[in-house]
Formats: C-alpha cells, sequence, structure tokens
C-alpha cells in the first residue's frame, strides 16, 4: 500500500486500508492488480482522472498528423505543367506531408511504361535534398506510384 504523499505503508488487510482512505477523505486505488500482492494507493481520484485527461488532451493537441498529398502527372506532360506540379509537390514536403507522386496512362500510353518512370526519377531528383523515398515507382493497374516523405 501506498500512502497519499507517495510513501510506503506496507501490506495491509482490505479494511484496514479502506478505513486509512475514509479516515483521510481520500479513495482507495487499486494500481497493480496483477502485482504480487496488488498495491493500492490513497489518492483524490477525480483529481487524478482530471489531471490524466489534461495531459492526454495536451499531448493530441501537439501531434502532428502526416497528411498523403496526391499529385498526378500524365506520360505526355509538357514542360510548364511538370514544373507547376512540381512546385506543389516542394511545398507539400515542406509542410511536413507525404507525397503521393502518380503518372497516369490512358488507352495505349500503358505500353510506353518507361515514359512514366522517366518521370518518377525526374521528380524524385528535383527533390532528392528536401525528401526521401518511402515507395520506388512500380506500376499498379493503369498508374505508376512512388511516395515521397519529408526529411527532417
Amino acid at each position: 500500500m501506498v500512502g497519499a504523499e507517495g510513501e510506503q505503508i506496507g501490506i495491509k488487510p482490505l479494511r484496514e486500508a479502506l478505513q486509512m482512505a475514509i479516515d483521510l477523505n481520500l479513495d482507495l486505488v487499486n494500481v497493480a492488480p496483477t502485482a504480487k500482492p496488488p498495491v493500492c494507493r490513497i489518492m483524490d481520484y477525480g483529481k487524478f482522472r482530471y489531471e490524466q485527461q489534461k495531459k492526454e488532451k495536451e499531448a493530441r493537441k501537439n501531434q502532428k498528423t502526416v497528411d498523403i498529398k496526391e499529385v498526378w502527372f500524365r506520360a505526355n506532360i509538357e514542360e510548364h505543367d511538370f514544373q507547376t506540379k512540381l512546385r506543389n509537390v516542394i511545398k507539400f514536403l515542406k509542410d511536413g506531408d507525404k507525397v503521393k507522386c502518380s503518372v497516369r496512362f490512358r488507352g495505349r500510353e500503358i505500353t510506353h511504361a518507361d515514359i512514366g518512370k522517366k518521370i518518377l526519377d525526374r521528380v524524385k531528383d528535383e527533390v532528392a535534398d528536401i525528401s526521401s523515398i518511402e515507395r520506388i515507382p512500380k506500376l499498379e493497374g493503369r498508374s505508376m506510384i512512388m511516395i515521397l516523405a519529408p526529411k527532417n
């Protein structure tokens, strides 16, 4: 048994422990039920729960969720369109988000998958200083997909 100020009281019977908690106008909380013997503590349980909820709320507030942003390229993309989409990729990476770069093939374009690979390799080379490759370019159905993660 542990007291209200954290001091060790020792092994006590349940009735005696409950009476000590009632005398101090506090609660008897079983903090380690699987231990031999079980460990109980005398504390204000309402205050304890309030502190726990405050800590959890603060942890949730400080955590950063990583989104996956997707940027589509075409197999026959022009230079200006490529630069525009590349600027979006760079912006997303600087914001701390992962980026899924996809080349979508339509019709007979799928026979020239090497063109899509060249486009994704070019993106990879352009953003090599601010990102790392999480998934190499891979053909899935009618799309070739690569995932980039921001460097810390």
